[in-house]
């Protein structure tokens, strides 16, 4: 296997403390360094590492360290202010899948996850090769270390002999292990984001005394937003800006500050940055926007190599409204309003729309970051942050890239849980279809790649700003609904008409009413009144009327929302808003959201005050509001569905499919599509049902292939093969239904002359029984992962685009999302008395699928179609596997983008 540790680029990450610490493997050219790192180490230390407190054990660990390359040994170094402060390795010693490791941590730097980071990175190392199993031998009063193993949530067994302990770990990268990951990365994270989010200083560099300049506004809106800490403005020409101390430097300051806005011209950026780690500073907002390639890479590197966390460049600004801190290091036009909800957003501009809309519905925000360019500081560290900060339970994102999906999707899924997470899906018209693809990759538009993710993590994705804000609104301040089923009451019955064509277009129910509860809406409304789904409760409804047609609709067991749609009229006064805070004045109404549609309202949406001293969302268009209640019952029913798990496959040879993919790979070095033996050699591996199949090249060995199949009454089928081909039934390279030795030499024949050239054989295969022709298949995003999609299969697949597509590895709750969501979903489960398919074995090849994909970086496309699925089982009738030359990417190891 190439060196796979030894190419990896130094990578980035963040300790418990939140502070930075580089990571590389060792070079040659370390051994002093590192021989100076254990002589520096106290005699009980060494004693602990070596079982002796020796000196000569320092010079004898570098040279094994730092010795040339050999099979099955790997060494890792953490770095920090330019030191070594930590060393982890590995031996194979010649054994094929058991390694021996040791760890050594500077002395004063334990405690601070330095020897777990290393491991967690030598972990994901030895899992890339093959290795499933550490041992490592410790003094039995080495607690450290000890203790280290069995917290990194990997399987761990002790055997004790005499003051020496063995300690065995099995490196089976389960959900136990990612979650304990997940955890340490998520306080690390929290940490690393104080000096941004709660600094106890900071500085404007670049604030001036022209107006209009984006410094002097962001520095006028900390002092004038009554920032509670120490303020500062670096400028070299002036003593005070706008009432604020100014001085030359950041190195003049009087007090380091946590946090520095950076607002200069993009050539002095990298300057700033390297002035400002000097400085001891933690964390930089870069304002600016137009830094070339030279100036961004010496930016991030300076973030880097002094261990300071970055936002943008390009942003609009932070913000964090707590009031014992009231930072707004923003140039937005107005100061944010204290509240509840988190934002992080791409764009200034949206960011912008996004703080005026909260500000007018009464939300506010708890904190706020213009991520910009994105360096570094994410969507995914801010979600971690407002899972912890106590204040917000709301967090509205706009993304329009993504740096990591594959963890970002994990975190999401866990903070989903908690709050509700709402993001404005951009991006959605980039859905053109790839050029000679397969039917998979063709179907696998970015557009259903983004909806996978949003969908697996329970993130509410709206089309657009406004309709993120209606949607926010109705979460923010009403229960979630139960179900689908909502009640409409108006006092005009074309509203209500209006209401009813927008829940159900909404995806949303309206039953009837039972005859008991007509009754009691018939006792408590003026005559007239009609009692269907909607209730019309005519223009002559009084304020008390319409209350108790409200609170008895809210007791319904059959109702899980209420909608109350108003128009003004000159015959009663049950229209304004106190109307609406008195459909929530029922003591002893279930909790069940109510929503107000007021069609002559001036807003979009508003929040108003409601009798229970909440609020309740009042829309200007049915849409709108249908919409909402729609998001919010599928939030709803998201939560109530189990997280899921990832199935264990017992039965698949993950190194022999390794075996595979390199020795088609070391023959094609830049990749293509698998010859059917070696497509049916990597299936095999992962036992996918393949129908049988033979391989002929001429027309006798087609003859001969044919008898030995026995194909249903002797009738098989014959499948043209070349290089690249994919697409054989466009381009009429298949004959069906063949019978006896003469029609098989003609079609052989025929395949022959038409495609002379380019044919090297033929695929025969016994005629299939009949049953649903359905497609699988996988495609390699490179920012998304492995997407694996299902649907109608055979030629119909492109023409009627029935799929459904989730991100792998798939959970057991994923695998059956993706078969009832398709519309063929029905044919699958017995439609029109017909039995149903065997939805164990279709269950089986999306989990064996998914396996492969996750297993195998290399898989660009994998499409099965048709698949045929039966009562009595489910086989691929066709496969179609395409291999690139990728190296293998473990996206839940921890660093720093």
């Amino acid at each position: 296997m190439t060196d796979d540790l030894i190419d990896r680029p130094t990578v980035h990450a963040l300790l418990a403390d939140g502070t930075t610490v580089r990571i590389r493997p060792v070079r040659p050219s370390d051994h002093d360094q590192l021989q100076g790192f254990y002589e520096e180490m106290s005699a009980d230390s060494l004693r602990l590492r070596f079982f002796s407190a020796s000196r000569r054990s320092a010079a004898t660990a570098a040279d094994r360290a730092c010795a040339p390359t050999r099979p099955g040994y790997r060494a890792l170094l953490a770095e920090a202010d330019g030191r070594v402060i930590g060393l982890a390795e590995y031996d194979t010693a010649g054994e094929k899948d058991d390694a021996e490791v040791s760890i050594a941590v500077a002395d004063g730097l334990h405690h601070r996850g330095v020897g777990t980071l290393l491991v967690e990175h030598l972990v994901s190392a030895a899992h890339a090769e093959g290795i499933t199993t550490f041992t490592a031998d410790a003094l039995s009063e080495n607690h450290e270390v000890l203790r280290l193993f069995a917290d990194l949530g990997l399987r761990t067994s002790r055997r004790f002999e005499g003051p020496e302990v063995r300690c065995t770990v099995h490196l089976d990268q389960d959900d136990t292990y990612l979650s304990a990951v997940e955890a340490r990365g998520r306080a690390a994270d929290v940490a690393s984001l104080l000096p941004l989010l709660r600094p106890d200083a900071v500085a404007v560099v670049g604030a001036g005394r022209t107006p209009g300049s984006v410094g002097r506004a962001i520095l006028h809106h900390l002092h004038q937003g009554g920032f509670t800490r120490r303020l500062f403005a670096v400028n070299p020409r002036v003593t005070s800006v706008l009432g604020v101390p100014s001085h030359p430097s950041v190195a003049a300051l009087p007090k380091t500050p946590d946090l520095v806005i950076v607002a200069v011209p993009a050539g002095a950026v990298p300057a700033v940055a390297d002035e400002c780690g000097r400085a001891g500073v933690r964390a930089l907002v870069v304002v600016t926007a137009g830094l070339d390639r030279t100036q961004a890479r010496s930016l991030l590197d300076a973030c880097r190599t002094y261990g300071m966390r970055l936002v943008g460049p390009n942003c609009l600004g932070v913000a964090n409204t707590d009031p014992e801190l009231s930072l707004d290091a923003t140039f937005a036009a107005e100061h944010p309003r204290p509240g509840t909800a988190g934002v992080a957003v791409q764009s200034g501009g949206v960011g912008i729309a996004l703080l005026d809309g909260l500000s007018r519905l009464g939300i506010g925000v708890s904190s706020f970051v213009s991520l910009g360019d994105k360096f570094d500081v994410s969507g995914n560290d801010l979600l971690q942050w407002w899972e912890s900060d106590g204040r917000t339970d709301l967090a509205l994102l706009h993304l329009e890239s993504f740096g990591n999906p594959r963890a970002f999707s994990r975190t999401a899924r866990r903070v989903t849980r908690r709050i509700p997470v709402l993001t404005v899906d951009t991006g959605r018209t980039d859905a053109g279809r790839r050029a000679a693809a397969s039917h998979t990759a063709a179907a696998a538009t970015r557009t259903m790649t983004r909806g996978a993710l949003f969908t697996q993590a329970g993130i509410t994705a709206t089309r657009s700003v406004g309709e993120l804000l209606e949607t926010a609104a109705l979460l923010h301040s009403q229960p979630l609904p139960e179900g689908t089923r909502v009640a409409i009451v108006t006092n005009a019955g074309g509203a209500g008409v209006l209401a009813a064509d927008a829940c159900a277009e909404a995806g949303l129910a309206l039953p009837p009413f039972t005859p008991a509860m007509v009754e009691e809406l018939l006792g408590v409304l003026p005559d007239g009144a009609a009692i269907g789904n909607p209730v019309d409760a005519t223009a002559a409804v009084s304020e008390q009327q319409l209350t108790a047609c409200v609170d008895r609709l809210t007791r319904c067991t059959g109702i899980d929302a209420v909608v109350v749609a108003l128009v003004p009229t000159a015959v009663a006064v049950a229209t304004g808003d106190d109307l609406v805070r008195a459909v929530t004045a029922a003591p002893g109404r279930r909790a069940m959201p109510v929503l107000a549609v007021r069609l002559e309202q001036d807003r979009s949406i508003r929040l108003l005050p409601a009798a229970d001293g909440g609020t309740i969302p009042s829309y200007a268009e049915p849409q709108a509001a249908a919409r909402a209640l729609a998001r919010a019952a599928d939030r709803a029913a998201w939560l109530a569905r189990p997280a899921g798990v990832v199935p264990v496959l017992d039965d698949v040879e993950t190194v022999r499919a390794r075996t595979v993919v390199e020795e088609y790979l070391a023959l094609t070095p830049d990749g293509g599509w698998l010859d059917p033996r070696a497509c049916a050699d990597l299936l095999a591996c992962y036992c996918i049902p393949q129908i049988p199949w033979a391989w002929a090249e001429t027309e006798d060995e087609a003859v001969l292939a044919a008898e030995r199949l026995h194909g249903l009454d002797g009738r098989v089928v014959m499948k043209a093969q070349w290089p690249g081909l994919v697409h054989k039934s466009a381009q009429h390279a298949v004959h069906l239904d063949l019978r006896g030795d003469s029609q098989v030499r003609s079609a052989f024949r025929d395949l022959a002359t038409r495609f002379d050239g380019l044919m090297t054989g033929v695929v025969l295969q016994p005629l299939a029984a009949r049953g649903t022709e359905l497609f699988a298949g996988v495609v390699q995003d490179e920012v998304f992962g492995p997407l694996v999609l299902f649907g109608l299969g055979g030629t119909a697949t492109q023409v009627l685009a029935d799929h459904a597509a989730r991100l792998a590895p798939l959970t057991d709750r994923d695998v059956h999302e993706l078969i009832t969501s398709p519309r063929c979903a029905p044919l699958l489960l017995g439609a029109n008395g017909s039995a149903p398919v065997d939805l164990e074995e279709l269950e089986q090849l999306l989990q064996r699928l998914s396996r492969m994909a996750s297993d195998l970086p290399q898989l660009a496309e994998v499409d099965f179609n048709p698949v045929l699925a039966a009562p009595g089982g489910v086989t691929v009738l066709d496969a179609r596997v395409r291999l690139l030359p990728r190296r293998p990417q473990d996206p839940y190891l921890r660093r720093l983008r």
